[in-house]
């Protein structure tokens, strides 16, 4: 089937939580993204999921689930499809050999990552993060008494690369055990190639630094670029663990479900040891099911969509607004958006686009607080009218300064 994505279905009054900011920031100042007011007219683009249509297979396996009409426990191990419908999917996609054996469900992608990360490092302990890059990373690391040690990348005019000199210097401190990497990257839009992975993957090895790899961008891929999972790249599948799932990939987040890889039979079987017993519900286990077994005509779909989305903005900026520099992602559907050019200061940044235009993008210092200053991040995964409405709003706002 042909999927109409232009269309704009309101998600109001559906619990989503970035369109119920207008409610939410009356309930805490935390869900105003830094802006003074939100209403009715203001666009969301901050949080990452999309604004797009569903997989007809997954609505179709809602209902299934939903006319069944009892919504007891449920366990994913009762359906082996869970785990094949997974396989199939990474070997036809992206050639990635995975065994049903080697795959532990996750409530979200946080509750193995969680996990593991307390493994590999005891309160005071350092883990390394590659900045800018996802802001809960850190912002978690913090919360679990570790310290995040900021490996960052380097900025070659906005396509940014890894400084393994100064990962080889925060790997050898003893003090410092984890590596949270990020593949495809978010924000920057970086997928790593498989001679990247290897040399992070050695001086990790090297250093007794084990690696969980976010991956649950994978399918999110700029037309001809290859994603390479970490595991199928690095020098020891015992010293890395890969996250992915449905969560990004087909917009299903709400539904709380993802999966670790893990390809070392040790590996899995010391992770699994203390690892709380999963229930997801039976929502989770059917959409996974149908996204994996079903989801390749949509997904081709959605990506096509997503590029146009992404090649109009840039398109758009570099006409309206050429002191914005955005290279473009090679994965995910974020943009890196880099305001200094216009010599303003990060809050004024700031107050220009939440503010005057009323658009709420993601500030760049949530993922990168030393260096993200004038930065932001806009999430595109949506119709294009709005796209376009949302991108008009913040060139206008910037017409004092051509």
């Amino acid at each position: 089937m042909r999927y109409d994505f232009d269309t704009v279905i309101d998600r109001r009054e559906t619990y989503s939580m970035k369109w119920e900011l207008e409610r939410l920031s009356r309930i805490s100042p935390h869900f105003t993204m830094g802006a003074d007011h939100i209403d009715s007219e203001t666009i969301p683009m901050m949080i990452a999921d999309m604004d797009l249509q569903s997989p007809k297979p997954v609505i179709d396996a809602m209902h299934r689930v939903a006319d069944h009409m009892m919504y007891g426990y449920s366990s994913h191990l009762a359906d082996p499809r869970y785990f094949t419908s997974l396989c199939r999917w990474f070997k036809d996609r992206h050639g990635w050999e995975v065994q049903p054996d080697q795959i532990i469900n996750s409530h979200g992608t946080f509750g193995v990552l969680t996990h593991v990360a307390h493994m590999y490092a005891k309160p005071g302990q350092g883990i390394i993060v590659m900045d800018p890059v996802y802001g809960h990373f850190s912002q978690d690391i913090e919360k679990w008494g570790n310290e995040a040690v900021r490996c960052h990348l380097v900025n070659n005019d906005g396509y940014y690369t890894i400084n393994y000199d100064l990962l080889e210097q925060q790997a050898s401190d003893p003090n410092n055990t984890l590596l949270i990497f990020c593949n495809p990257h978010n924000p920057v839009g970086r997928v790593w190639t498989p001679e990247e992975i290897r040399k992070v993957s050695e001086i990790c090895e090297k250093h007794g630094v084990f690696i969980i790899s976010d991956e649950v961008h994978c399918d999110i891929l700029r037309k001809g670029v290859k994603y390479t999972p970490f595991l199928t790249a690095c020098v020891n599948k015992a010293n890395a663990i890969c996250l992915v799932g449905i969560n990004k990939s087909f917009n299903m987040a709400g539904l709380s479900c993802s999966n670790a890889v893990v390809q070392d039979q040790g590996l899995y079987a010391h992770i699994v040891k203390d690892y709380p017993a999963p229930l997801p519900s039976p929502f989770a286990v059917a959409g996974q099911i149908a996204a994996y077994e079903e989801g390749d005509e949509w997904m081709d779909q959605v990506t096509e969509y997503i590029d146009g989305n992404i090649d109009w903005a840039i398109d758009f900026f570099a006409q309206e607004m050429p002191k914005v520099k955005i290279v473009r992602p090679q994965g995910t559907y974020c943009l890196w958006m880099d305001f200094r050019a216009y010599g303003l200061t990060d809050k004024e940044v700031h107050d220009r686009i939440y503010n005057k235009a009323n658009v709420l993008l993601q500030d760049g210092i949530v993922h990168d607080p030393i260096e993200g200053q004038c930065f932001q991040r806009m999430c595109v995964p949506c119709a294009r009218s709005v796209l376009e409405t949302a991108c008009r709003r913040i060139a206008s706002v910037f017409q004092d300064l051509k």
